[in-house]
């Protein structure tokens, strides 16, 4: 591991936090990141003079990128991945397979959330059968304790990744309290949502189209 935590320029984490919401109001963006909003604003405004984000209105507001700023976005990636130290990469790439191991065994888990029974059922899990929900939210509670470490590995490598273990704890926090839509809700972060997060993060850090990805 390296000796601390390596940062990332400011202009990489602005366009990456995009690409990981594909759109998202400055809050949202300065709040994924770690960066104060006094610091994000400038970044955004200097990349919409560039094309490579614009703003967007209408049933879904927020900035988004422009195909410009996407393959800007990657070739910062790929210079930041060239300036690791030794050692940097290898740790991500095995966190990554890693997560890749507990992938599927997650989605099954949010189908088993959202349906009854799992796959094979078309019953919508209405929430009404606490017994159910415990025995699933049990489940869920198993595998955060097994993908912690993966995500405090994650952490000890880039600065960038290191809210995803505090952020996965606050969903299963307010599952248990009883927020079901912390489980697997879009547009809120939910542990789906932190989830996907993580995978296109980890992608987009390794250069890996998702196309190409092969699963252990």
């Amino acid at each position: 591991m390296v000796a601390a935590p390596l940062a990332s320029d400011p202009e990489l984490l602005v366009l990456l936090a995009l690409r990981l919401k594909s759109f998202a109001m400055p809050e949202a963006v300065a709040e994924s990141i770690g960066l104060d909003l006094s610091a994000v604003v400038p970044v955004l405004a200097g990349l919409a003079d560039r094309e490579l984000v614009k703003f967007r209105e209408g049933r879904i507001t927020g900035w988004v990128l422009t195909p410009a700023g996407r393959a800007a976005g990657a070739q910062l990636l790929d210079h930041d991945r060239s300036t690791w130290p030794v050692g940097v990469e290898p740790e991500i790439r095995g966190a990554y397979a890693l997560f890749l191991t507990h992938n599927q065994p997650f989605l099954e888990l949010c189908t088993d959330w959202q349906l009854v029974g799992g796959a094979a059922s078309q019953v919508l899990n209405d929430h009404t059968d606490t017994v159910y929900d415990a025995e699933v939210i049990a489940r869920l509670v198993a595998f955060d304790r097994d993908v912690q470490p993966i995500l405090a590995t994650l952490a000890g490598t880039l600065n960038r990744f290191a809210d995803y273990g505090e952020r996965c704890s606050s969903a299963l926090g307010g599952i248990a309290a009883g927020n079901v839509d912390l489980f697997t809700k879009p547009l809120v972060d939910s542990y789906h949502t932190i989830w996907f997060e993580l995978h296109e993060h980890l992608l987009a850090t390794l250069g890996i189209e998702r196309s190409s990805e092969q699963s252990p």
